[in-house]
C-alpha cells in the first residue's frame, strides 16, 4: 500500500476490512482508532500506545500488518481524512474560499478515481461466473437494505428488462419469505456496502438452507456475509477523505450493475433483444 497516495484506499476502510483477520490486542487499537479518529492523529506513538493500553511494539505491528511502512506514515494517512465535521457539506470537503467550479472538478476526479480502484479490484472471471448464472436461472432474487437496497432495486429495474425472472421487495420479511422459497435452481444477488448487517446476512442464511447460489456485491471482502458467497464482487467505497464510503460505494456499485446487464444481455443475445424491444414497445406507448 503507498499511503502517500492520493489513490490508496483510507485508513478506516482498511482497518474495517481486515477487522476480522486482528487479534484480540489489534482490535483494541482499531476500536480506539474508529471511535477516536480525529484524536489519535496528534499523540506520539508513545502517547497513543499509552492511552490505548498496549506497547508500542503492537502499535507498530499493527500499522504495518494494515500495509504501512511504520507509525508516521499511518499517521499522515489517518490525518488526510479527519477534516472536523463541520467542515463537511454532503461528506464532501469543501474550502469556504473555493469557487464552485474547484468543487465540480474535484468530486468528477475523486469519482474517476474511486471507479478506476474498484476496475482494478474487481474479478473479471467472477462476473463472467455470476453473468452465467444469472442468466441460466429459474428466479433471480435481488436483496438489500438501506442505501444498499437502492443498489438492489436500481438493479431489478435494469435487469428486468432483459427478461429474467427478477423478484425484488424492500420490506425485510417479505425478503426473508423470498429466500425461504429459494432452490438450488435460483440466484441471489445480495447487495451490502459493509457486509455486517444482521439482516442481510440472515437472510443470507437462510439462502444457503435452500442451496440457493448466491453473489455478494459488497466494498468489505473479509465481511461475514462476504464468507456467505459463492461469487464474490467487491468494489473499492473511498479513495480518499473527500468522498464518503457510502457515496463512492454506490457510484461503483450502479458501474458494476451496468457490467453485469451487458454481460446477460450479451449471452441471452436475440431473446434478451427481444425482451428489450417489448419492454420499450410498452413503455412508448405511454409516452405524450
Amino acid at each position: 500500500m503507498n499511503t502517500e497516495s492520493e489513490t490508496t484506499v483510507s485508513v478506516l476502510y482498511t482497518i474495517k476490512n481486515q477487522y476480522g483477520s486482528l487479534s484480540e490486542k489489534e482490535r483494541l487499537i482499531a476500536d480506539f482508532i474508529i471511535e477516536h479518529k480525529g484524536a489519535t492523529v496528534d499523540p506520539s506513538i508513545t502517547e497513543l500506545a499509552a492511552q490505548i493500553g498496549i506497547s508500542e511494539a503492537t502499535l507498530v505491528r499493527f500499522v504495518k500488518k494494515l500495509g504501512y511502512q511504520g507509525y508516521q506514515k499511518f499517521r499522515i494517512a489517518l490525518a488526510r481524512e479527519s477534516a472536523a465535521d463541520n467542515a463537511h457539506i454532503f461528506e464532501i470537503a469543501v474550502d469556504g474560499d473555493e469557487q464552485e467550479e474547484d468543487v465540480i472538478d474535484r468530486i468528477f476526479k475523486h469519482t474517476i478515481r474511486a471507479l478506476e480502484s474498484s476496475r482494478k479490484l474487481l474479478d473479471k472471471k467472477a462476473v463472467i461466473k455470476a453473468a452465467e448464472l444469472m442468466t441460466t436461472a429459474r428466479h433471480l432474487l435481488l436483496f438489500g437494505f438501506g442505501g444498499s437496497n437502492v443498489n438492489a432495486r436500481d438493479a431489478y429495474h435494469k435487469l428486468l428488462r432483459t427478461g429474467l425472472a427478477c423478484m425484488y421487495t424492500d420490506e425485510f420479511h417479505m425478503q426473508l419469505m423470498l429466500a425461504s422459497q429459494a432452490c438450488a435452481e435460483d440466484v441471489a444477488l445480495l447487495f451490502s456496502h459493509s457486509g455486517r448487517n444482521y439482516d442481510i446476512v440472515a437472510l443470507a442464511e437462510e439462502l444457503k438452507t435452500h442451496k440457493c447460489p448466491i453473489v455478494v456485491i459488497t466494498s468489505y471482502d473479509n465481511s461475514p456475509l462476504a464468507h456467505c458467497a459463492d461469487i464474490l464482487l467487491t468494489v473499492s467505497p473511498v479513495l480518499n477523505s473527500v468522498i464518503s464510503e457510502s457515496f463512492s460505494d454506490s457510484l461503483a456499485v450502479g458501474t458494476l450493475i451496468n457490467v453485469l446487464y451487458v454481460e446477460v444481455m450479451n449471452r441471452l443475445k436475440e431473446t434478451g433483444l427481444q425482451n428489450l424491444a417489448k419492454m420499450r414497445r410498452a413503455i412508448a406507448g405511454r409516452r405524450i
